[in-house]
């Protein structure tokens, strides 16, 4: 009876883990905030500088600044804002949904410093002098033309001005400027053909009036977004715009759209895996990985995150971080059970020894989430984010939550006399009362992994020459992310010609850099620039683009400084990752051990930077995104190979001084983690493959650089890092034998 309540609790806990999910998920998923990418709307990177000689910035002005902004801001209706502080003198701002984002753009960066001034340039009234919230937009009584009425405070001080200003006949301008600088002069302006300044009436008699007009060539929606800057009150400092990106709606709710349906297919194909590969553990591993992305999205939801393309196929790659932590435990659970165990026995052993394992794995990669926090721009720190919160949820889930479900089974007794249940033959079952050691076989085959080491080092020294030969000669392809100047991404209802769209870019007197078409049906045109687009340039460039294809561009601008900053910080990101490695697994296991893992991952981030050299795909801040994951990802593998070489060296219980007998222990470890190592890539590599066939064509070259990162990855760890630390180790064992027996840190086995 109780083993029967087992089972029981079993199917109420999976019940009502699906009644919670299909009854509530539809209204999580509906409050994540979505990034920009994903619905459209930009982002900017303003660098604060002072108005006035002598003002310091200081985090109070900042405060005072994201104040007004985000006044600004409520002012255009845009509910999804975010206007952060960056550092001591930035301020970023991301507004998601918006549709006029020139609009937006110009309210923004505008200081709305309003000036009186004659055709000297001398100031008479300024913005203080106006009633807060007075401006509006009307209609000239005459003419009927748009304009903008302002309320003074005092209006015998303008009928002062005006008596001044009529003075000065034929002179008699009285000239409105908007955030007028000192380099700024109304004899100059005059002569273009847009000047700076708002309008210059003549004053044909004194006005004793605190009402004023502003005339000019406006339209209604002008008019109107003027007198909206201009109640937003002016800003304390002028903001120079040192980053920005903007994506249009069609294009965001294309890559949404896309990334969901690949997200979906890649998901699905994994569950099939594991129920293919692990039988009813792999059901078990699929219902905790369905709660694992419900809980995600869950937790997501309750700390306000963004969610981004990026962020999504962190999550994705989360599945396979969970997936990893199920492979272990069920393969060492087969693994007990066909060394002659009960069902029971394999069970507590597999789950036991697996876990510091799965422990040290997980940390590892949380160290390169982590620095990807600290030193990724805002879409790669929704990364990190993502990836940090999958990270620890993967494991709660896949540790805890199949040892629960599974346990249940388990102790229930039902799958005692049921080996095939786990995917396991009778005859593949050994005796438990033959002590014959037998060596451990890949399909069935006895291999000698270690006795192919010169092989594997000629190989890797062959690629690593060529992939030298392949840099030097064509280098990488640098998004203006490292490189600085402007990136436009077209997006046509039709096939595009590269002469086409070259002969667009020229009508807007623009010089490209390059043109490169993609898309299903070339219907997508990347164009970059060396120059940094104008905020008055992007704006015509958004505007001839729509007006010929329907869809508002994509337009990416960088500084020179911040791409100096960001090639800095994705230097750093890898060093100090690095670093942190090297310190975690030298405290875990040893300093050789950490060394050769590094170079391993040094292979790893080589490799996946030729294959961008010879594709010459599009280097940019995600791939730096890529890489680090990967670094987590491969040490990940590299972990679970070294824990199962130090377990083996323990049950010998003994030191290790000949080369001969590590490099059998080598060799069993490699055989052993074999199968785990490459049904974990597979399953991470179903998610990467379905993003990299089926997802938006912004995240391409990131999935590319994913699919290379673990192919390379799978490779260093299974054969390049154990024979580059046996190598190693093995010449200084006669000086410093290998001695795991004093360690009681750890008690157990581990995979």
């Amino acid at each position: 009876m109780k083993n029967r309540w087992r089972i029981i609790a079993f199917l109420l806990i999976v019940l009502i883990f699906a009644a919670t999910i299909g009854t509530t998920s539809t209204s999580i998923s509906k409050n994540i905030n979505l990034g920009l990418d994903l619905q459209g709307g930009f982002e900017v990177l303003y660098e604060v500088e002072p108005v006035d000689e002598g003002q310091e910035v200081t985090r109070k002005l900042l405060e005072s600044t994201v104040q007004t902004l985000n006044d600004r801001v409520n002012r255009l209706g845009i509910s999804e804002t975010v206007i952060d502080i960056e550092g001591e003198d930035r301020i970023r701002v991301q507004l998601a949904g918006v549709e006029n984002q020139t609009e937006a753009r110009e309210i923004l960066s505008t200081s709305a410093r309003l000036s009186f001034r004659d055709v000297n340039d001398k100031e008479y009234l300024d913005g203080s002098d106006i009633k807060e919230g007075s401006a509006k937009q009307d209609f000239h009584p005459t003419s009927n033309a748009p304009i903008v009425t302002l309320q003074l405070k005092d209006a015998n001080k303008f009928g002062e001005v005006t008596k001044e200003i009529l003075e000065m006949k034929p002179n008699n301008l009285l000239v409105i400027w908007m955030d007028y600088h000192e380099d700024d002069s109304f004899s100059e302006e005059i002569q273009k053909a847009e000047p700076k300044f708002i309008s210059a009436p003549h004053v044909n008699e004194i006005i004793h009036s605190n009402s004023v007009q502003i005339t000019g060539d406006f339209t209604v929606e002008s008019a109107q977004r003027l007198a909206n800057i201009i109640n937003s009150g002016s800003l304390p400092v002028h903001m120079n715009e040192l980053y920005s990106t903007s994506v249009g709606a069609q294009f965001g709710e294309q890559a949404l759209n896309k990334t969901v349906y690949a997200g979906f297919i890649g998901v699905s194909l994994i569950f099939v895996f594991m129920i293919a590969v692990y039988r009813f553990p792999g059901i078990i591993a699929t219902i905790n990985l369905a709660i694992y992305i419900y809980i995600i999205l869950l937790v997501f939801g309750l700390m306000n995150g963004v969610l981004t393309l990026p962020g999504i196929a962190a999550l994705i790659l989360g599945v396979g971080m969970a997936v990893d932590a199920n492979v272990i435990t069920f393969e060492r659970i087969k693994e007990e059970i066909k060394a002659g165990k009960s069902i029971m026995a394999s069970f507590k052993a597999g789950t036991k020894n697996s876990l510091v394992t799965i422990v040290d794995a997980n940390i590892t990669t949380l160290l390169a989430a982590s620095v990807l926090f600290i030193f990724g721009t805002s879409s790669v720190k929704g990364f990190a984010t993502m990836l940090i919160v999958s990270i620890v949820v993967s494991f709660l889930t896949a540790v805890y939550g199949t040892r629960l479900l599974l346990g249940l089974w388990v102790k229930s007794r039902y799958l005692s006399k049921r080996p095939a249940w786990f995917g396991i033959r009778s005859s593949d079952i050994k005796d438990i009362s033959d002590t014959k050691e037998e060596s451990p076989t890949i399909f069935n085959r006895t291999v000698n992994v270690v006795q192919h080491q010169k092989k594997i080092f000629i190989a890797t020294s062959i690629v690593v020459i060529i992939g030298c030969l392949s840099l030097l000669l064509f280098k990488l392809n640098p998004g203006i992310d490292f490189t600085s100047g402007s990136r436009v991404e077209i997006l046509a209802d039709e096939s595009l010609t590269t002469e086409e769209v070259q002969e667009n870019i020229e009508q807007l007197d623009l010089e490209a850099k390059s043109i490169v078409l993609s898309g299903e049906e070339n219907d997508i045109a990347v164009v970059r620039h060396d120059t940094v687009l104008t905020d008055k340039k992007i704006a015509e460039v958004k505007d001839h683009f729509k007006a010929l294809y329907g869809t508002e561009p994509n337009v990416s601008v960088v500084s020179p400084i911040v791409g100096e900053e960001l090639v800095k910080n994705a230097i750093y990101a890898l060093a100090i990752a690095s670093v942190g490695m090297i310190i975690y697994v030298t405290i875990r296991f040893e300093f050789f051990f950490a060394i050769t893992a590094i170079i391993a991952l040094l292979h790893d981030s080589f490799f996946l930077l030729v294959v961008f050299s010879l594709t010459r795909i599009e280097f940019d801040i995600t791939i730096v995104a890529a890489i680090l994951t990967i670094v987590g990802y491969s040490i990940n593998n590299t972990i679970v190979v070294f824990d199962r070489i130090r377990e083996n060296i323990r049950k010998r219980n003994r030191v290790v001084k000949s080369t001969k007998e590590l490099a059998k222990i080598v060799n069993i470890s490699l055989i052993q983690t074999f199968m785990r190592s490459i049904n974990t890539t597979a399953t991470t590599l179903i998610a990467v493959m379905a993003f990299l066939v089926l997802g938006a064509q912004s995240i391409f070259g990131f999935a590319i650089a994913l699919v290379v990162g673990l192919l390379a990855g799978t490779y260093s760890s299974l054969f390049l890092a154990s024979q580059l630390w046996l190598v190693w180790r093995g010449k200084s064992l006669k000086q410093k034998p290998l001695d795991f027996t004093k360690k009681k840190k750890v008690e157990g086995p581990q995979v």
